[in-house]
């Protein structure tokens, strides 16, 4: 996909190369691992998991360190430093950018005032407004600080353990936290989570239907740049949403899928809110995914 330059108007925070006391971070385990037993067993799954191999000594695993190694900003960094460091931030740099330009004029037709979210950098563990950041969640949007927080090695898991590479499949990523930012902006996070502490047995499908909205969203931001949009693009992106659908993880982790223990979606449902969202026009009335619920 081709992408503009990003501009200054860009809010990014750079948390690579500084210490949060998590004394080695996960030791060098493969993220795609961390990331499979998160979406499957939640955080206490990814405790559990870390436990054992504390105990059992896995730590000496070697580690790959932070993305850019001894480049990495540690301090006083600009927006060019930050953005640079390697081809995977210039392009979420740019991703962000579109994503700012596109959204702002779509909410202020529909009378939302727009807040642009920050991209936060991070290796391995970093600091959100929800909490610690940790490389095993993949990246993820934080409504609390408005923060999309990404570690750019998971786009080399994305394409090597999950196969689904290509720059669409990378910019879906985070137009799909983008979505999330979206849904906060317009109050559908704050009423799902209203939801779901109303009615706890419906927290999984609740979240399933916002995870999808989330898909549709970056499709619609794809829409909306369809000039921009090159061969093979749409079906890479279409690949990566496949390969993050929840039936898809529990195979690959040796698990029979349970429609009840989904939280982001199968991997038909988000390839079909995907192009639902390419296929509108750019219209985000396109993407009620909760159309019948109340």
């Amino acid at each position: 996909m081709r992408l503009d330059d990003y501009d200054s108007s860009i809010d990014v925070e750079d948390q690579r190369g500084r210490s949060f006391g998590g004394g080695g971070g996960f030791g060098g385990l493969p993220m795609w691992l961390l990331f499979t037993v998160w979406r499957m067993f939640g955080c206490t799954g990814v405790a559990v998991l870390l436990g054992g191999v504390a105990l059992f000594g896995a730590f000496q695993f070697a580690a790959h360190g932070p993305v850019g190694g001894s480049s990495a900003v540690q301090g006083g960094h600009t927006l060019q430093q930050s953005c640079n460091i390697n081809a995977y931030s210039h392009e979420s740099c740019n991703a962000l950018s579109s994503l700012d330009k596109t959204w702002k004029p779509v909410l202020a037709r529909m009378d939302v005032p727009f807040r642009a979210p920050k991209l936060v950098f991070y290796s391995r563990e970093g600091e959100s407004g929800c909490g610690e950041a940790q490389s095993a969640m993949g990246p993820f949007y934080c409504p609390s600080d408005m923060g999309i927080y990404l570690d750019t090695s998971f786009y080399d898991e994305l394409a090597g353990k999950l196969g689904a590479g290509g720059d669409f499949a990378r910019v879906y990523v985070i137009a799909h936290e983008f979505g999330h930012h979206v849904q906060n902006l317009l109050g559908t996070s704050d009423k799902v989570r209203t939801a779901q502490e109303r009615n706890p047995g419906e927290a999984n499908p609740l979240s399933v239907k916002l995870e999808l909205q989330a898909d549709c969203y970056a499709g619609v931001w794809a829409a909306l740049n369809k000039d921009r949009i090159e061969a093979g693009d749409i079906e890479s992106g279409l690949k990566a949403a496949h390969q993050i659908g929840d039936d898809t993880l529990m195979k690959e982790a040796g698990r029979t899928p349970v429609e009840a223990a989904f939280t982001h979606g199968s991997a038909e449902q988000r390839m079909h809110w995907l192009k639902t969202g390419l296929d509108s026009g750019g219209n985000p009335k396109a993407c009620d995914t909760f159309k019948g619920n109340d």
